[in-house]
């Protein structure tokens, strides 16, 4: 009995939607912890400083700020680490095939921008525009992995790079028009660590401390910049050296290091201390307002519009094709899976209304709302997609 239940425990902790499901669970833990009496302890805990600081030297955040700035620059290392592989020998390594996600994650901005600007334009909300931009890369990917081998495996792929584009998009937008104390001076300082890495690589280094300690250092130089700290991680990741064929190299071995403590660690924590939205009177209504339809329609109709006719244009033009394997529906599919904006849409909306906290929670529940719908109309698509072919291949 007990081998048999240290097996059952093996083949869940190995099977391939165990991150995604223990992840979903997060996200009803926060919530619920948000709504009852330990709420604001929890949020007391989230505000806690560790860490040191002195005059020349400050390491002393929030627990959040660890966790949002420093424990996820680690998944978008791993995040990065895996677009590198597949644009060297994998899914993305033609010019055509790499396209596409860029042309799908420059719809995926736009397009939902356009949308929430036409509601509020002229509005004290209006600066919100940015806000339905960004994919989270987290949970879209937890829902593809809910999914399995239900959907092709270049999915997963097209998924990380598109909501890697317009991620960046998004930091490049806070960075212009929401960051109001940029320090280029500390930029220059992670640029010039980050060209030496790339010079390590070309000089054939390959010992992974030779740059991931380094990309510590780019951490700590661009959260000090007023750019989302994030991007350090796959400025390093993109530093790594790799092969074109099946030999094992460094950027491999510190991806394969790294898949559990970012499934079962990073990633769950990550939803525990970003979900916890206190519900309030007026928030229902709120949805009606236009700041929130600019939010739902922006992530859950602007997203996909935008991600699919990009994408098609771009295929029609010639100058991309489709991942393996998959279809114009499957793009749908992702199309609506990239509505799901949740913690950058957050972030930005915190920095949209950073004197109407009112205005900022009604953003918070509007987004927490297009989410979860995007969520479940992506997977339920993507679910009737994966079943329809099955009938099709059995002559059903």
């Amino acid at each position: 009995m007990k081998g048999t239940l240290y097996r059952l425990f093996q083949n869940f902790v190995q099977s391939g939607s165990v991150g995604g499901i223990i992840l979903i669970l997060c996200v009803f833990v926060s919530l619920f912890i948000a709504n009852s009496s330990s709420g604001t302890p929890f949020e007391q805990l989230l505000s806690t400083e560790i860490g040191y600081a002195s005059e020349n030297l400050h390491l002393r955040y929030s627990v959040l700020i660890w966790i949002n700035d420093g424990l996820m620059a680690i998944f978008f290392l791993m995040v990065g680490l895996e677009i590198k592989r597949e644009l060297i020998e994998g899914e993305l390594s033609s010019l055509k095939k790499a396209a596409l996600p860029i042309f799908a994650a420059l719809g995926g901005v736009l397009v939902p921008a356009s949308i929430y600007y036409a509601f509020n334009q002229g509005t004290e909300t209006a600066g919100g525009w940015g806000i339905p931009m960004a994919t989270d890369i987290a949970f879209a990917l937890a829902v593809v992995t809910l999914l399995g081998k239900r959907v092709p495996a270049s999915l997963k792929i097209f998924l990380a790079a598109l909501a890697i584009v317009d991620d960046l998009a998004a930091i490049v937008v806070i960075a212009v028009f929401y960051s109001t104390d940029l320090h280029v001076t500390y930029l220059a300082y992670a640029a010039a660590i980050f060209a030496g890495l790339l010079l390590m690589n070309w000089r054939g280094v390959t010992h992974p401390v030779f740059y991931l300690i380094p990309g510590l250092f780019i951490w700590y130089f661009i959260h000090h910049s007023g750019i989302h700290a994030t991007i350090a991680g796959v400025l390093t990741a993109f530093t790594l050296p790799t092969t074109e064929d099946d030999t094992p190299s460094t950027l491999e071995k510190v991806e394969h290091a790294l898949i559990k403590p970012v499934n079962f660690i990073i990633m769950p924590l990550f939803a525990l201390v970003n979900t916890n939205i206190r519900f309030e009177s007026g928030m229902l209504e709120g949805l009606t307002t236009t700041l929130g339809l600019g939010i739902l329609l922006g992530l859950v109709v602007g997203k996909p519009l935008g991600i699919s006719l990009f994408s098609w244009l771009s295929v029609k033009a010639g100058w991309c094709v489709l991942p393996a394997g998959a279809r114009w529906r499957h793009l749908i599919g992702l199309g609506i899976l990239g509505g799901i904006g949740f913690t950058m849409s957050i972030f930005i909306a915190l920095l949209s209304f950073p004197a109407q906290p009112e205005v900022a929670a009604k953003a918070k529940f509007a987004i927490l709302t297009a989410s979860t719908l995007a969520g479940v109309l992506g997977y339920m698509l993507l679910n009737t997609i994966s079943k329809r072919q099955a009938l099709e291949v059995n002559g059903e």
